[in-house]
């Protein structure tokens, strides 16, 4: 976590009821600061066991505070989320593109919202359990990577400006997953071997598409291939993304060989959902593409194009080499050094100097 900043005294932490933020707190109390914690309720809809269960994640927080022996605030941010966060959601799979609301999440709720409500309550600063690290030196913040690569959620973090990390602390940058779970058995916490929260919150485990037929009608056409043949129906193609396997419904195809199916293409002119047999099919891959919504942490970009650096597509992808041939204020268009698979409209473009997260963008079109 690095030296101890002064003058910092009093720090809020995001507690959600899991493990990750749990060690956190825990160990900034460790290095000597007044900790107390927030819960933050962020979606209210529906509330069913499975779906977002906040008044379980609220009573593991609860015991969490009990136990390390810090006050524990609640609020509830279910309407800024849904302004902020879900509207952008609706608009973006209306305009046939793939969301990450994890992204929008992080800049608007759990270092906006939440920021602000902590030093209204007294904070000087609020930290997360996120594993991501922040360097602070004369020029300002840098977001970094953290100790453990399966785990570095600086993808997620990209939209956080100057303001917000200079008010943030992540504690566990420095500290492996399974180290976190170590640390929190030895305290004799009830969540150490919690199930870490995956996909979106608010869809939980119900199907994708179900939830979404339930803000976005079904408008059903042709599955075809490139050539035209047809292959089946799709339920609408709001519900489908770029390189999606799963739930397609065609397979055992008369003629269509042994090879799975993906889906290339959205034709929204005419309803057509465009499917390729196998994952390396040509039109799976992007040598460039262009994105727009472009953010960089520092405030200005790092260089003038072509600058070269590296990206990731997608939480988790080994970072790829690339260059941004072309830099404007809002947009950039980057062309990789190896064909990308997949490239998805609405997912987010990251850019990294080595360890440094840069900042990144949203994908708007994917070129050969």
């Amino acid at each position: 976590m690095g030296a101890r900043i002064t003058p910092v005294d009093r720090v809020m932490v995001g507690l959600s009821g899991g493990v990750d933020s749990a060690v956190a707190a825990h160990r900034l109390i460790a290095q000597g600061y007044r900790v107390e914690a927030l819960f933050m309720k962020n979606w209210e809809e529906d509330d069913a066991p499975g779906y977002c269960a906040a008044a379980q994640d609220l009573a593991d927080a609860a015991a969490v505070a009990e136990r390390l022996g810090i006050r524990l605030h609640t609020v509830n941010f279910a309407t800024e989320y849904w302004d902020q966060v879900f509207a952008y959601f609706l608009e973006e799979y209306r305009a046939l593109r793939t969301p990450n609301p994890d992204v929008l999440c992080n800049r608007e709720i759990k270092f906006r919202a939440f920021l602000d409500h902590a030093l209204g309550l007294g904070a000087d600063v609020i930290a997360t359990g996120h594993y991501a690290r922040i360097i602070r030196d004369t020029d300002g913040c840098q977001l970094r990577l953290c100790a453990d690569p399966n785990k570095d959620q600086t993808y997620f973090l990209y939209l956080l400006d100057q303001t917000q990390l200079a008010r943030s602390l992540f504690p566990l940058a420095e500290l492996t997953k399974p180290e976190v779970r170590a640390i929190a058995r030895g305290l004799g916490l009830a969540n150490a071997g919690k199930r870490d929260s995956t996909g979106i919150c608010f869809i939980g485990e119900r199907r994708f598409r179900d939830f979404l037929a339930r803000y976005l009608p079904r408008e059903p056409g042709p599955i075809e291939t490139p050539d035209g043949r047809r292959l089946g129906e799709h339920q609408g193609l709001a519900y489908y993304t770029i390189g999606q396997r799963q739930g397609l419904g065609v397979g055992g195809v008369a003629g269509g060989g042994e090879a799975p199916w993906f889906v290339a293409a959205k034709d929204q002119a005419h309803n057509r959902l465009i499917l390729v047999q196998g994952g390396d099919h040509p039109l799976l891959q992007s040598q460039s593409l262009t994105a727009d919504r472009l953010h960089w942490i520092s405030g200005s970009p790092p260089g003038p194009a072509p600058f070269p650096c590296q990206a990731r597509l997608r939480h988790r992808q080994p970072l790829q080499a690339c260059t941004l041939i072309r830099i404007t204020e809002r947009r950039c268009e980057v062309r990789f050094a190896e064909p990308q698979r997949a490239v998805t409209p609405g997912q987010a473009l990251v850019f990294y100097a080595g360890d440094c997260c840069l900042g990144g963008a949203t994908v708007d079109r994917a070129q050969p």
